[in-house]
């Protein structure tokens, strides 16, 4: 393979990993999370080129051994349950064979990410417009002020603005699930927050919308017949666009040592075929022919 020149000194693994958790610690990791440092690598060597990925896929680790990383950082976690063998049968085992037979690093910070002041959560939020306030659905115990699982916005924005602002920011389609009673004009005021799949965290809160990555459809039932609008990214989409910002914060954490890129094979596997804007979609038509 043909080995890119880099212009960057590098750091060493340690302390990236130690710049990574100052940020985020792991033990701030739901505790059924498989988090922190993955794979080291048998040999060490300088970390002069990281790749920032939200899954690590087989296009993503094809990307990475062309780019010539020395290190990935998957938000989820690519090894969650135990492996028990390492084969080319399955796609998975046959990414962690690619890093281990490359001396390529993988990090995951996965749930640590999402409770984190500017983390991924915050990184969703600011799909909003207008924010009154903010807080954590669930404060993390011992942790800095606004750390913890999801967040509780208060606002005052119509439906409408809510949802052409989040696809705007996710540069990506909305799925409206629309509440008995609710309409575009409809004042939002209260809004539950939980990047990924939210609804176990979201199901007792109490707001007039509800903003997550993928949801079933009886807990979709569940919140609109409780008067709360649903809007739903799919899965990755909620999370993804954090990395672009992320990726100058961790250069500037790292004193611009290393090259931080981040993934353009990394795509949610679900796709929306048809996209159709706010006023396109039936349930809204006839609100705004009023």
């Amino acid at each position: 393979m043909l080995r890119r020149m880099s212009t960057y000194s590098g750091q060493k693994l340690a302390t990236v990993v130690k710049e990574l958790e100052n940020f985020a610690p792991i033990a701030w990791a739901e505790k059924w999370d498989n988090v922190g440092l993955l794979i080291e690598p048998h040999r060490e060597k300088q970390i002069q080129r990281i790749l920032l990925t939200n899954d690590l896929t087989e296009p993503v680790m094809s990307e990475a051994l062309a780019k010539d990383v020395q290190l990935i950082i998957s938000y989820h976690p690519p090894i969650f349950r135990p492996l028990t063998r390492i084969t080319r049968t399955n796609w998975k085992e046959r990414v962690v064979a690619a890093c281990l037979a490359n001396d390529v690093a993988l990090y995951s910070p996965h749930t640590a990410w999402d409770k984190a002041c500017g983390g991924v959560n915050d990184w969703l939020s600011r799909a909003l417009s207008k924010i009154i306030s903010i807080r954590p659905l669930e404060p993390e115990l011992g942790a800095p002020p606004g750390t913890g699982s999801g967040r509780y916005i208060e606002t005052k924005l119509e439906l409408s603005q809510v949802v052409d602002s989040l696809q705007r920011h996710i540069e990506n389609s909305v799925h409206v699930a629309l509440a008995v009673g609710h309409q575009p004009k409809t004042i939002i005021q209260s809004v539950g927050i939980c990047a990924g799949s939210g609804a176990s965290l979201l199901k007792n809160v109490q707001a007039d919308l509800i903003i997550t990555g993928e949801m079933s459809h009886h807990e979709l039932l569940d919140f609109t017949h409780n008067n709360t609008s649903v809007l739903l990214c799919n899965h990755s989409n909620s999370e993804r666009g954090f990395l672009k910002g992320f990726s100058s914060k961790l250069s500037e954490l790292l004193q611009g040592a290393c090259e931080v890129l981040v993934s353009d094979a990394d795509k949610d596997p679900l796709v929306t075929v048809a996209k159709a804007t706010i006023e396109e979609q039936n349930v809204f038509v006839d609100c705004y022919k009023q």
